[in-house]
């Protein structure tokens, strides 16, 4: 598939495109982690659904998706975050990119960079601060074209077992 960046139409998601944010959400988990049982896949779509469907309607989650001849190719989304101030200002908004997807066949012809672009023109008009991200060895390149950089702090995480 040969794609014109120029040619995409991009969608802003609301709340009628949950499915969409869902289903798309669920190709990148199975690409990224493999499938999963079919009663977890099942609680884990029914989750997503109502997530996206608070965080939409809360403000809270930003997506947007391109369509080439009607068709879904790429989606990314952002989850914003209130941060409580410090002696600079008293309160930070920040976001956290996840799920950048593109379909398989759509890859590498620059239609991540135009979701890309849209999920940053985004927070700048929100007025989001600072904007993070994971990123994958095949998506590193593109980060660091738009100006992503290690943290100036080290960034650590720690899992905790919730199940009991």
């Amino acid at each position: 598939m040969k794609i014109d960046p120029a040619q995409l139409i991009v969608r802003k998601a609301d709340v009628g495109d949950v499915p969409l944010l869902v289903a798309y959400r669920m190709r990148y988990l199975t690409e990224l982690q493999g499938e999963m049982d079919e009663r977890y896949k099942l609680k884990l779509l029914e989750d997503l659904t109502r997530y996206f469907d608070r965080a939409l309607t809360e403000g809270r989650f930003i997506a947007f998706y391109a369509e080439l001849e009607e068709r879904v190719v790429s989606f990314g989304g952002m989850v914003i975050k209130e941060i409580p101030g410090d002696i600079y200002k008293t309160m930070y908004l920040e976001g956290d990119i996840l799920n950048m997807y593109t379909v398989p066949e759509a890859r590498r012809q620059g239609v991540s960079s135009v979701i890309l672009e849209a999920l940053l023109d985004e927070a700048k008009k929100r007025g989001i601060s600072k904007v993070a991200l994971h990123t994958s060895k095949d998506g590193e390149k593109l980060y660091r074209k738009y100006h992503f950089t290690e943290p100036v702090y080290p960034y650590l995480e720690r899992s905790i077992d919730t199940e009991k």
